[in-house]
Formats: C-alpha cells, structure tokens, sequence
C-alpha cells in the first residue's frame, strides 16, 4: 500500500482550512460534516464562509497564512490555490507533526482525501493514492448506487444490540455465526424499509433461538479455472465465513483475499514431479479441524467435484461424522472454452460433451474408441504432459488426424494463449510455443472456433492492479488442481 487507510475521529477537534475560495469551501463542508471545529484562514472567503461564520459554524480570520496560525489545530488543509503557500502550509503543519493535506499535490501532502460514499456510520472511502481522482470518483459513485440509501439504519441497529449479544453469546465465534445469521435474516428487509418495531422482534427470536454450539463444519469450494471473478457469491460467503482457509498452491491471492484477515491459511497444493502433501493427509487434516470446532474453506481451483478430488475429503468428513457443504465452482473445461469463444456443444456438429483426463490413476489406458466417436467434443484435463501421445491414440482409434483441436493456456486470466491446430499437427505447434501446464485440450469441430486470445482474454482480464498482481503471486492461474492428479 502506498498510503495507510485509517479513520480519524476530529468531532469537536480543531481544524486549519487555509484558503477561503470554492476548494476551501468545499474542504470546510467536509469537515463540518465530521464535526470538527473549523478555522479558515484568507485574506477573502466565499460568502457561503461568511454565512456559516454567521451562523456560528466556523471561526474567520480574514489574513494571509501565518505559521503561528497552526496553534492547536489537530488537521490542516492547504487550499490556497498558490503552490508556494501550500507549501510553506504544509512545511509548517510538518514541523508540529501535523498531518497536513495539500489540494492537488500529493508530493506536498502527508495526507490525502478520498472520495466518500456516506451512509454513516458506514463510510466507505475511495483512494487511488493521489494518481487518478477521477477514477477515485466514478468508483465512489458506482458503489454508491450498489448501496442501499438506509444501509447505516442497519449498522445502527447491530449497534444497539452489541453489548446484549455479547452478553449472551460467550466467543467471537459465537457471535460472527449470529450476526451472519441476522444478516441472512428478514432483520436486514424490515430495517431497510424503515420497520425498526418486526426489525427487533426478530433479531430477538433468534438470539433467544440461538444456541452455543462448537460444532465445525468445512465447505468444499470451487474457485474456478482463473478469474478471481469467477467465483460464486456462495464461495465468497464461505471464505468470508471461514476461520480457516485450506487452499491448493495456485489458487489467487485474489481469492484469497475475500477471506476473513483474522482466518488461518494453509496450503496444500499438489504440484507434479514434486514431493507433495498426500490426499489422506488433507483428508485428515480437514478432519482435525473441523473435529476442533473450526469452520473450514477448503478451496480448490474448478469444480471440486470435478477431478478435484472433493469426493474423497467428504467421505473423510462423512466417516468421521462431521458437517460438510459442497459449493460448486466453474470447471476448467466450462470457463476456459468460454473465454475463447468455443461452444462446447453446438447444433449439428456436437451433440455431446466428455470431459477426461488424459491418463488414469491406475496407470490404465482411457477407452480410446468412445473418446474417438464423432459428433462429440472431449476435454482433456492435465494433459500436456502426453499431449503427443494423446492425439496420436486418437488417430490411431479412427478419430480423423484432421480434427480440429487447441490448447488452452492460462485461460480466463490475462495471460491466456490458445494454440490452435489439428489432431495431426497441435503436439508439434504447442511444443513450439513452449505450452506449460496449466492448460487444457479441447478435441472435435468446435475447437475450430476459437477466437483470438487478443480480443477473448476472459471476462475477469486484469484491469486493475489489484487483480494483476494476484497474478503475479500465484505465478499462474489453477485448473482443477493442475497436474498434479495422477
């Protein structure tokens, strides 16, 4: 972070606005509004300065900037309109160690203003660190229409029935499942539409409902082929819910980042060819924590059910008697096919649809006929490794070596790249192009209308520097646990 986002209580503290124009002006409102004691310091105010002096609001001192001016004063903010008395405002704020915000010069200030969505005592404050306030602003708008206009009606509610809550509930446990629970609840509808009467009747109801358990569960959870914002607004509930956090090694610290700060994480991501936690280990791992009361996220990229091996950690859960939900994610074959613009079943040309791996954990072949029949689309999951030898079992099972076929790279991410070819041609193109896991191999008519990755680089391509560097974390996106399923 560039800059430490924090809130400041200023009601009743004293605060410099030097400048008296229409930024002084505005900068004064914005202080009001936080009931801080105001100063403006001029040699000429706006008259809407004037009418609040009237009015008792703010205190005038109708004179150029003076260091002594500073006093007491707890924030100062240099709006002048002059760099060089900004300047010197901001040096002097400086040397009291003051915080001091500069308009329109960041270098200067110590502190800069966000752009404010308001519905306290929920306050939501956008920054762009300075670089691009009109961005800052069209955010600040955007989430100002997501809002509800009396969603501080809500917060104020949660706030009169803090201390009875903690009263009864003894953990913070305890407490986090209630208030989710409120919030699942008609509670939220009866606020919001102003009934403040059925609003306490039922948050009533269910603290007296409400029985103390230590009971854990865990949530096994798919975070799709890429695209942090591919996730299901299920899986977003579950990791912010979660105490602890058990991930595969390349799930984005995108996703990762809607958890809860206070919540454990552990990794225990496969990688092929390298010495890695066990099946059984996770397994038992999830047994244990859950077993101790904890409320797990187990998240895996794609589907868990889907060569995610979600099958094996519940009947774990299921032998030891323990609470588990699974919440599907978008699979690899789903998500990547759409990011490039395949449609994995077409009219007249595909009818149905396989999804397999390209070899088996025995050690066993796949059923080469089935998989070679026409009018069909296969998806190859982890299969770059036997790429070659993939489409040449195909071939040789009476599949036709023209067959459209492409490889799908880091699909649904900025960097995704296609290889496009046939069945006879794409293990040599995709070896000239370096393809590395993760990626996915679409087989049949269809992978003949893959687009350009220029145009089709996933819904979720990285535009902000948030998302782009998950990326750079997680050194690349995960497709239902890569390769790493043998």
């Amino acid at each position: 972070m560039n800059y430490f986002p924090v809130f400041l209580r200023i009601r009743n503290l004293p605060c410099l606005v030097a400048g008296g124009g229409t930024v002084g002006t505005r900068k004064t409102r914005q202080l009001l509004r936080a009931g801080a004691r105001v100063t403006v310091c001029a040699p000429d105010v706006s008259p809407e300065l004037r009418q609040l002096a009237a009015d008792g609001q703010v205190s005038l001192t109708i004179a150029p900037f003076a260091p002594e001016l500073i006093g007491e004063h707890r924030f100062v903010i240099a709006a002048t309109g002059d760099p060089d008395i900004n300047r010197t405002i901001a040096d002097a704020a400086h040397e009291r160690g003051l915080f001091c915000n500069v308009v329109d010069d960041r270098d200067t200030s110590s502190a800069i203003l966000p752009a404010i969505v308001d519905r306290s005592p929920v306050i939501v404050a956008v920054s762009s660190s300075g670089d691009a306030p009109v961005l800052a602003t069209r955010i600040r708008q955007q989430i100002d229409t997501l809002l509800a206009p009396r969603l501080g009606d809500l917060a104020t509610h949660m706030g009169r029935w803090r201390d009875r809550v903690k009263e009864r509930l003894d953990t913070i446990k305890e407490r986090r499942l209630f208030w989710q629970q409120v919030l699942n609840s008609p509670v939220a509808s009866h606020v919001l539409h102003g009934d403040v009467t059925a609003a306490d009747r039922v948050t009533a109801d269910l603290l007296d409902s409400r029985e103390a358990s230590s009971e854990g569960i865990a949530y096994i959870v798919g975070a799709g082929p890429g695209d942090p914002e591919l996730l299901t607004l299920k899986a977003v509930r579950a990791l912010n819910t979660a105490d602890v956090v058990v991930h595969d090694r390349l799930v984005a610290r995108a996703v990762l980042d809607y958890a809860r700060k206070d919540a454990e994480f552990i990794s225990v991501g496969k990688q092929a060819g390298v010495p890695s936690i066990t099946q059984d280990e996770i397994n038992a791992l999830l047994v244990r924590l859950v077993a101790a009361g904890k409320t797990v996220c187990r998240i895996k990229g794609g589907d868990p059910f889907i060569f995610g091996r979600g099958g094996e950690e519940i009947a774990a859960l299921e032998d030891a008697d323990l609470a588990w939900q699974v919440i599907p994610g978008i699979t690899a074959a789903a998500g990547c096919a759409a990011a490039a613009g395949i449609p994995l079943t077409h009219r007249e040309v595909a009818r149905a649809l396989t999804l397999t791996t390209a070899h088996n954990a025995d050690g066993s072949e796949p059923d080469w006929q089935t998989l070679a029949g026409n009018e069909q689309t296969v998806v190859f999951y982890m299969g770059v490794r036997k790429l070659a030898a993939t489409c040449a079992a195909l071939i040789d099972a009476g599949k036709d070596s023209a067959t459209p076929a492409v490889i799908i790279e880091n699909g649904t991410t900025a960097r995704q790249r296609l290889v496009n070819g046939t069945l006879a041609d794409l293990p040599a193109q995709a070896q000239a192009a370096n393809v590395k896991s993760p990626a996915l191999l679409i087989v049949g008519s269809v992978a003949a209308l893959a687009r350009s990755t220029a145009d089709n680089a996933g819904s979720g391509a990285e535009t902000d520097e948030s998302v782009a560097s998950s990326h750079q974390w997680s050194e690349r996106a995960h497709y239902d646990n890569s390769e790493a399923q043998t």
